[in-house]
């Protein structure tokens, strides 16, 4: 069963059971559609700010976690990132983060892809749940498709380091 919780002037965390962070436009204000795997919640923040929220929670801004993505495999527009690779936290945006119209998809938790209607597409997450955004087919298989590369190269990167640096430790 799946319980709305409203958390107007609070902050939400995101956390592995997190699948999207969807923006909604009604009566005028923007708040945030958050989903979770058993419940959904709603925030007054823009999605965009709850990334960089959550990015700030683990010792990064939005902002440096996308230049750690343009350093790694060179995507500069709309990138995915990583709020936490150790939880497996990877999140691609549905459109410029500096844009109002911005939702956040938790890549880890996609199961099917389909195209829908206008300019839509539906997804349907592991969990069976199943939202429609109001983006292209091709744009949503394209945002995967780069997630899944950069998360790739990352996660890579940390086992090689995680490999060849066992008995190196920064402080005892």
């Amino acid at each position: 069963m799946e319980n709305k919780h409203y958390l107007f002037h609070s902050v939400y965390e995101i956390t592995p059971l997190t699948m999207a962070i969807l923006r909604q436009h009604k009566a005028g204000k923007t708040s945030t559609l958050i989903i979770e795997e058993q419940e959904e919640m709603v925030v007054e923040q823009s999605p965009t700010k709850v990334v960089d929220y959550a990015c700030k929670f683990f010792g990064a801004s939005l902002k440096g976690r996308q230049e750690g993505t343009r350093d790694i495999c060179g995507i500069t527009h709309k990138a995915p990132i990583s709020i936490d690779p150790a939880s497996g936290m990877y999140f691609f945006p549905t459109a410029s983060p500096s844009s109002s119209n911005c939702s956040w998809i938790a890549h880890s938790h996609i199961d099917q892809v389909y195209k829908a209607t206008k300019q839509r597409t539906e997804i349907v997450f592991k969990t069976g749940k199943k939202v429609t955004i109001p983006v292209s087919f091709g744009s949503v298989l394209n945002q995967i498709q780069r997630t899944a590369q950069f998360r790739y190269l990352l996660d890579n990167r940390i086992r090689y380091l995680q490999k060849h640096a066992v008995e190196t430790v920064a402080e005892p």
